[in-house]
């Protein structure tokens, strides 16, 4: 979660005084940024980055230990376990959905692609708000595309790909593939996979975890009873980003 998104969830956050302001930035800081221990600056960056006026920030942490809201520690702050625990309850994330969204916020920093960053940010929109559905849809056409794109970007790779569609479909001799288009044209999602496997150009581990999150992909976009809850999409985030996003470079 980005700080400006957590600050608009308070509400009148701009109108709060700086000693609670203080108390929400030490709070994301450990629950969103993983700081165990804070000091001033990291106070004070909370301000600038809302584009707020930051207080004489080294004057009121110490005052806060006095409050009881904060505990001195060598390398600088920390919330009280009582205070941590009240703003837990009334700001808290689940764990994994802090991890998960972490993980998908750092993302676009190390994808080039233009349509990459877009299902991405969708995804992440997804998350947030639970629509666990269209982020499973979301995040597998991440994946997909990037695995597109992965074929396409190197020659040997293609050529493999273009080589082994006739083996594994006789039917579709003859048939290759030069754009992203064509893809999309002539072939099924699970047909790609098949055919990455018969190639030898994807590792095995990868194509189980393509064809297990295609099957998912489809439960979570066509109306059913299924249920689809939040430990499904972390499976097929975690999995999809760690194993197909970064690991096809």
């Amino acid at each position: 979660m980005e700080l400006a998104d957590f600050a608009s969830q308070v509400a009148d956050f701009d109108k709060a005084s700086p000693r609670l302001q203080i108390r929400l930035f030490a709070w994301f800081l450990h629950t969103h940024e993983g700081k165990d221990v804070f000091d001033s600056a990291d106070v004070r960056s909370c301000f600038t980055t809302l584009h707020l006026d930051p207080p004489q920030v080294s004057k009121y942490l110490p005052r806060m230990v006095d409050y009881k809201d904060l505990l001195k520690q060598k390398s600088g702050y920390k919330l009280q376990r009582t205070v941590r625990l009240e703003l837990d309850a009334k700001y808290g994330t689940h764990h994994s959905v802090v991890q998960v969204s972490k993980l998908l916020t750092d993302l676009p920093g190390k994808v080039p692609d233009v349509a990459e960053k877009n299902f991405l940010a969708e995804a992440i929109k997804c998350y947030r708000i639970e629509a666990y559905r269209a982020c499973i849809v979301m995040t597998w056409n991440l994946a997909y595309s990037h695995l597109l794109h992965w074929i396409l970007n190197d020659p040997k790779r293609l050529s493999d790909f273009n080589t082994a569609i006739g083996k594994r479909y006789p039917k579709r001799a003859g048939l290759a593939i030069s754009s992203y288009d064509d893809f999309l044209e002539e072939l099924k999602e699970f047909e790609v996979i098949e055919i990455c496997n018969t190639a030898g150009i994807v590792g095995r581990s990868i194509i189980k975890i393509l064809k297990e999150k295609l099957d998912r992909r489809n439960t979570a976009a066509h109306p059913a009873s299924v249920v689809i809850v939040q430990s499904q999409a972390d499976d097929v985030i975690t999995d999809l980003v760690n194993n197909v996003v970064l690991a096809l470079n």
